[in-house]
Parts: C-alpha cells; structure tokens; sequence
C-alpha cells in the first residue's frame, strides 16, 4: 500500500490548470444564490432545444433555479423548477 502511494505521488499528472472565475449574467444581471450562498450549478439542457442550460441548486429550501440557454454564451433570467404545481424542492435537512 505504501509504495502505491508514493508511486502515485511520484508519477502523478500534473494537477489541472483551470481558467479564472467569471461571474456569469442572465438577462442583464449576474447570476446569484441564495443566502447561505451555498450552490450546486451544473450544465444541462433540460428544455431539449440543443442548448445548454444552467441550472444551479439551493441549499435554501432545496430548490433548483433553471438559466435557459439563449446561445452564443447568453442566458434567460432565472426561473424555479416548478413540480406538482409549486416549486420543486429537493429533499434534505434545511
């Protein structure tokens, strides 16, 4: 076990090297979380029109705000994801 780690270690790649944060806008304004701030966003195109969409889930309340995919790097303003009439919420410990 100690020598796979330090052959690991020793052989490793090299870490990633990764772009510097941008702070992203939908319709004209930045793109926010909701307090404690903590954010879960991830690419998906959930509407289906070959676009990809933000979607960016909130520890408050477990709720999931969806940015539709306009093109060309441009997002729509944030709507919730809505289920079984209200907003869809995911379930945890809040």
């Amino acid at each position: 076990m100690f020598t796979s780690l330090i052959f690991s270690l020793l052989f490793a790649p090299e870490a990633p090297i990764f772009e510097a944060p941008e702070r992203m806008k939908a319709a004209d304004r930045f793109v926010q979380v909701e307090a404690p701030g903590y954010a879960a966003p991830c690419w998906y195109d959930v509407d289906g029109d070959g676009e990809p969409d933000l979607v960016v889930g909130q520890f408050h309340e477990g709720r999931i705000n969806v940015y539709r995919g306009l093109g060309r790097g441009k997002l729509a303003e944030g709507k919730w994801l809505l289920a079984g009439g209200g907003i869809a919420q995911v379930p945890g410990v809040w």
